[in-house]
């Protein structure tokens, strides 16, 4: 069975040779640019490797396919790229600033940027402010100028499933903008703001989604977006609120890409549970990264009442037994993540979330190595 085949029949619910294993197929599922140091100079791929960013804000890349063929990762990203107009640029201070006028502030040395200023911040939220704000242009060229090449270059020199990133979903969206607190608190008294922004960035998100899926074609295999909906302690919104104002923004983007009959990732953290009955019924066929640490997202309870209609995809914890587990640890929970979600197919192997600088070279070998000598059919 070839890695795309894999991944395919996975997505499928059906029963591959073995266990899929991402590393690096998504903005949220790849690794930190320190951890991927490490990585490359113990196995002999230099100590200072170059390096193609996945996302900057991140500082998590898009790992050589050296290492990828030599870990035999089942997975490839395709990334959209900066707009012509206003491309992401380093302010004097270090900072990033980007197409959308929202400030990122880096919080230390090989760690996230945080957004800190945007467009919408500290003003009353009223609908008028959609509409008057200069929305970049979705069609902008310089988005999509590599996105073939890209796709071709691992159809041409690889079997792996090929996953076309997609920007993030409008709940990101509004939080980055406007500022988190801010964003949730207008989800309450504000519904009237949240709709027009809801509406207005889908449109935008459609239109690129569309001109990438059109660029790329049949050389991708899955599409994936990500929208964070939970927190370590529960949901961030509850689903009555989520069915209300959310979840038709997130149907019109699954939607889109079912029309290019392409299976869809969606990207949620933290405890989603209450939520996946929605994302089924909207026709996501897999759910990332199951942040297993979470409340109420017990990999086998995840999987009995859920595993026949969705896809889990990640489910190695990135909290503490990646980070602070011993080589044994880290085998132990490759071997329970694949008990809990691997019968019967439906599940792909990954960090919850990227693999960060802390984590040793080690434990990211022993996850990899496990899976594939505990994830045989």
């Amino acid at each position: 069975m070839t890695h795309r085949e894999r991944v395919l029949t996975t997505l499928k619910r059906q029963v591959p040779d073995r266990v899929p294993v991402d590393l690096g197929g998504t903005l949220a599922s790849t690794i930190n640019i320190h951890a991927y140091r490490r990585l490359m100079a113990h196995l002999g791929f230099g100590a200072d490797p170059p390096v193609a960013y996945l996302s900057r804000r991140s500082n998590s890349v898009l790992p050589d396919e050296r290492l990828l063929s030599h870990l035999d990762v089942d997975c490839r990203a395709v990334i959209l790229d900066n707009p012509d107009v206003n491309p992401e640029r380093v302010l004097p201070d270090g900072s990033l600033y980007d197409e959308w006028g929202i400030t990122w502030k880096h919080v230390g040395e090989g760690q996230h940027f945080i957004n800190s200023d945007g467009p919408f911040y500290n003003q009353e939220p009223d609908p008028a402010l959609v509409d008057k704000f200069a929305w970049p242009d979705p069609l902008d060229p310089g988005r999509f100028r590599t996105l073939h090449k890209q796709a071709e270059t691992h159809r041409a020199n690889t079997d792996a499933a090929i996953i076309l990133v997609l920007g993030v979903g409008a709940v990101h969206q509004i939080q980055f903008m406007r500022g988190y607190a801010d964003s949730l608190e207008d989800l309450i008294v504000a519904p009237d703001f949240v709709r027009a922004f809801m509406d207005r960035y889908v449109d935008f998100w459609v239109r690129v989604t569309e001109r990438a899926l059109r660029e790329v074609g049949d050389l991708v295999d899955v599409v994936m977006f990500g929208d964070d909906l939970g927190t370590q302690q529960g949901p961030v919104l509850s689903p009555a609120l989520y069915r209300r104002l959310i979840k038709p923004s997130h149907v019109r983007m699954v939607q889109t890409v079912k029309r290019f009959n392409k299976p869809l990732l969606l990207h949620s953290c933290g405890s989603v549970a209450a939520f996946i009955p929605d994302f089924i019924e909207a026709g996501v066929d897999a759910l990332h990264p199951v942040q297993v640490s979470a409340k109420d997202m017990d990999s086998a309870r995840l999987k009995r009442e859920y595993g026949r209609d969705i896809t889990f995809w990640g489910g190695v914890d990135t909290q503490r037994v990646l980070p602070s587990g011993t080589v044994g640890e880290v085998r132990e929970e490759v071997r329970r993540r694949i008990a809990d979600l691997g019968p019967g197919g439906g599940y792909v192997l990954g960090a919850v979330h990227n693999v960060q600088a802390e984590v040793p070279v080690e434990n990211v070998l022993a996850m990899v190595e496990a899976a594939r000598e505990l994830g045989r059919y």
